[in-house]
Order: structure tokens, then sequence, then C-alpha cells
């Protein structure tokens, strides 16, 4: 008698044939992984707004700031957490594993550890994780090279935003289920549009910081005299 051919593993990802044979489902629910999510990232917008409040920085400087912090946590340790792990994610029920899990119900490049995701997050977590948090230093001690350090990485964001948007619009919007209200709109979309939204913004302050100080540098050379 022959064996019967083994049914594939169900999951809850698109496309719905995705072979994910290690895949283990959520111990926690939605709710538990998004207020966890929210939670940390607004206890530490809110430490950074008390850290930022000596006197020197605007409110719009303090809420740039805010952003840098979360950024901190988010690709240092959420992302720097799917870049050491993203082959055992899908079998882990570590609670950081089982965030990617669900977060994956709208992108599912990430639980099949897809080639431009691993590489892009590495890249995240390893240089704009750091520098995030260097801007926050670099602003509340004013030090020179604040704008700069904020130029780079906000460049560096709109450009990973940009190419994860654009990759899979390439890929005809297939690892999601495409106009789900809570995994296409809020997971993959809203919750990664912000890293284009606030960047650009960011990216404009600079360029206007930093232009307006050359200005001022170049009033100041004294002019050559003529022969």
């Amino acid at each position: 008698m022959s064996k019967m051919a083994a049914e594939p593993v169900s999951h809850p990802y698109w496309p719905r044939d995705l072979s994910i044979p290690n895949y283990t489902e959520n111990e926690r629910s939605m709710l538990e992984i998004v207020t966890f999510l929210f939670s940390v990232s607004g206890l530490l917008m809110l430490l950074a707004w008390t850290l930022t409040g000596g006197g020197h920085l605007g409110v719009w400087r303090r809420l740039a700031l805010c952003w840098f912090t979360v950024c901190g946590f988010i690709h240092g340790v959420i992302e720097g957490w799917f870049s050491l792990y993203y082959t055992i994610i899908p079998a882990d029920q570590s609670f950081l594993s089982q965030l990617w899990k669900e977060y994956s119900k709208g992108d599912s490049r990430y639980v099949i550890a897809d080639n431009f995701t691993v590489c892009m997050e590495t890249v995240t977590a390893c240089l704009w994780g750091p520098f995030s948090l260097w801007i926050v230093v670099a602003f509340l001690y004013n030090h020179s090279y604040r704008y700069v350090l904020q130029l780079i990485v906000s460049l560096g964001q709109l450009y990973g935003a940009v190419l994860y948007f654009f990759t899979e619009h390439r890929d005809g919007y297939m690892h999601s289920e495409y106009g789900h209200p809570i995994y296409f709109w809020f997971y993959f979309v809203f919750m990664n549009v912000l890293w284009i939204i606030v960047p650009f913004i960011l990216i404009l302050d600079s360029w206007f910081q930093l232009s307006n100080t050359q200005a001022l540098a170049d009033k100041t050379v004294p002019k050559r005299k003529m022969k």
C-alpha cells in the first residue's frame, strides 16, 4: 500500500500555497503583540521627551528625537532580532519571533526569509539602529555633526522603505491579502509608510539647516583682494 502524500502544513500567510514546513502557530494573540509594540514605543517616546526638555530644543526638534529613539529600538532590537534569527522564526515561540510571525501576515517575505528582507533588515539593524541613538546624543550635547547624522540616517531609511514597497509592487503584492484592513493597510502600508514620510521631512530639515550654515560660512570668508 503506497504511503499517502503528506499534507502541507497550514499557515495564515499569502500566497496560500506558500511552503513553510516548520511553521508553528503563535501562542500569543495579535492584541498582546501589538499592545507590547506600541506600549514600549510610547514609553520610549515619553522618556525621550523628558530627556530633551532641557530648554535648548524646540517642540519639533524634541519630537524628532522621540522618533529617533523609537527608531533605535525598532531597528536595533526588533529588526536586529530578525537579522539574527530569521532562519528559526517560523518555528520559534520567543516573543519577538512571534511578533515577526504576526507581522508576516502582512508581508510573508519575513517568514520565508526572503533574500531582500534579510539583507535590508541586517543593514538597518547594524547601521540605522545605533546611528539613531547617536543622533539623540548628538542633539542633546549640541554636537556640530548632528544634522549630518540626521541626513545620513533619514536618507538610508527613506531608500530602504522605497525599495521595500517597490520590490513588493513588482511582485504584485502577492505576500499579503491585498486590501485586508489590518494585514495589508495597517501592517504593510501604514507601519512602513511612516519611514517614507518622516525621513523625507527630516531630510528637508537637514538640507535647510546645512544649507543655511554653509551660506553663513560663505559670507564670513574674506573676499580675495583684486591685484
